[in-house]
């Protein structure tokens, strides 16, 4: 399966989610490598819009019928010092400018995100500088 969307800032919040250890080594089982502290946020567009409720129905954000198959990566959350952090779910995939150089990733979906158009991305490197990409920039993902 084959997404696509436009490449907007997010609210810069992911960092504190992601830097958490106990979400870094969930991430690692995953990804195969520590995950870069932050999310690259990607607007779906609207061919892409379908398959990625389909992840969200998938994570158990959505009721629905899944017209996909995606192997979805469970991501526990915890509590600590008094404050509760969600858990998630990952779908692993390879993201690309170009559709010829791809990078491992993978779509993050959040239990409790306000986002129902924009998927979050995670990687083990700082995909803004890696790709390079800046807002309005049209990305591609497929999953595996």
């Amino acid at each position: 399966m084959r997404l696509s969307g436009k490449v907007t800032s997010g609210l810069g919040r992911a960092h504190v989610f992601m830097a958490q250890p106990h979400y870094q080594e969930q991430f690692k089982k995953v990804l195969e490598v520590s995950a870069w502290p932050g999310t690259l946020n990607l607007d779906m567009d609207n061919n892409s819009l379908k398959d990625y409720q389909n992840l969200r129905i998938l994570s158990g954000l959505e009721e629905g019928d899944v017209t996909i198959k995606s192997k979805p990566f469970r991501i526990k959350g915890f509590e600590r010092d008094g404050r509760s952090f969600g858990g998630a779910t990952a779908f692993l995939g390879k993201i690309s400018s170009d559709k010829e150089n791809w990078i491992g990733c993978a779509i993050l979906i959040p239990d409790l995100t306000r986002h129902t158009e924009t998927a979050e991305i995670i990687s083990g490197s700082f995909l803004r500088e890696l790709m390079p990409c800046k807002d309005g920039d049209i990305l591609e993902i497929k999953l595996d």
